[in-house]
C-alpha cells in the first residue's frame, strides 16, 4: 500500500489530497505549521478513512525543518511513495519594495522547499525504483502578475527538469497546474474573487481527482478541467505583449476588490 506525505495537508488542495489517497487506503504524512490543526485533521483522517496517519509539524519557511521532512523522504522505514509539494500563499508584495522579507518567505517555501523536498524524494524513490512527485503549481505562472507568478512558473520548470533527470527510475513528477480554486487560500490573501467568473472557480477534490488520473496517465503536466485547459493554451500562444497587458488588467481589478 502507498504512503503519500503531503506538506500543506491540512487545508485547500492539500486537505483535498489527503482525503483522496485515504479514500484509497494509501498511508499518510501530513506536515503543517499548526500543531493543533494538524492534530485535528489527522484524528479526523483515521477516524473516517481508517488509516494511518503520520503527522509533522514543520514550517517549510525554516531550513532546520526543511531538512526534517527531507529526512522524513529518504527514511527506509515505512518508505514515502508520494510527495505533493503543496504548502503556499500569495505573495502580495510589490517587486519595488525596499523591504523583501515577503519575498524571501515565498522562496523558502515555494521554491527551497520544494527543491529540497523534491530532491529528497526523487533520490529515496530512485533507489526503491518506484514513486510518485506532484508540485502543485499554478496557471498564474504563465501570466506576469507578481512575484507569486514567477515562483510559479520556477515550479513548473523546474519539475519538468526533474521529471527529465528522473527518467528510467521509474519515479514519475508531475506538476499540477490550477486555476483559481474555492479553498481558504484566498481568503487568507485578502482577495475576494468577487471580479472572477463563477464559472472559472473549481472545486478542489475534482481538481485532485483530475490531477491524480493525469498521473497515472503519465502527464508531466496536470491542468485541471476543459476550460482552464483552454485557458492555459490560449494565454502560452499570445504575444508577450498582451499578456503583459492582460497581467496589468487583472492586478488593476485585483487591487480594486481589497
Amino acid at each position: 500500500m502507498h504512503r503519500a506525505l503531503i506538506t500543506g495537508g491540512t487545508a485547500g488542495i492539500g486537505a483535498a489530497f489527503a482525503r483522496a489517497f485515504a479514500g484509497r487506503g494509501a498511508s499518510l504524512v501530513l506536515v503543517a505549521r499548526d500543531p493543533s490543526r494538524l492534530d485535528e485533521s489527522a484524528a479526523q483522517l483515521r477516524r473516517e478513512y481508517g488509516v494511518e496517519v503520520e503527522t509533522i509539524v514543520a514550517d517549510l519557511s525554516d531550513r532546520e525543518a526543511q531538512q526534517r521532512v527531507a529526512d522524513r523522504l529518504v527514511a527506509a522505514t515505512n518508505p514515502v511513495d508520494v510527495l505533493v509539494n503543496n504548502a503556499g500563499f500569495s505573495v502580495k508584495a510589490s517587486l519595488l519594495e525596499e523591504d523583501i522579507s515577503a519575498h524571501d518567505l515565498g522562496f523558502e517555501v515555494m521554491i527551497r522547499a520544494v527543491l529540497k523536498l523534491g530532491g529528497a524524494a526523487g533520490r529515496g524513490m530512485s533507489e526503491r525504483g518506484r514513486g510518485w512527485i506532484i508540485n502543485v503549481g499554478s496557471v498564474s505562472a504563465l501570466v506576469t502578475q507578481n512575484n507569486y507568478s514567477a515562483i510559479k512558473a520556477w515550479v513548473g520548470n523546474y519539475s519538468e527538469s526533474l521529471g527529465v533527470q528522473l527518467a528510467g527510475t521509474g519515479v514519475q513528477v508531475t506538476a499540477l497546474m490550477p486555476g483559481w480554486v474555492r479553498t481558504e487560500f484566498h481568503n487568507r490573501a485578502g482577495i475576494k474573487g468577487s471580479s472572477i467568473p463563477g464559472v472559472l472557480w473549481l472545486d478542489a477534490d475534482r481538481l485532485v481527482e483530475e490531477c491524480l488520473r493525469d498521473v497515472a496517465r503519465g502527464k508531466p503536466v496536470s491542468i485541471p478541467s476543459l476550460r482552464w485547459k483552454g485557458i492555459a493554451g490560449v494565454l502560452r500562444t499570445t504575444p508577450r505583449g498582451i499578456v503583459a497587458r492582460l497581467s496589468a488588467l487583472l492586478s488593476h481589478r485585483r487591487s480594486r476588490e481589497k
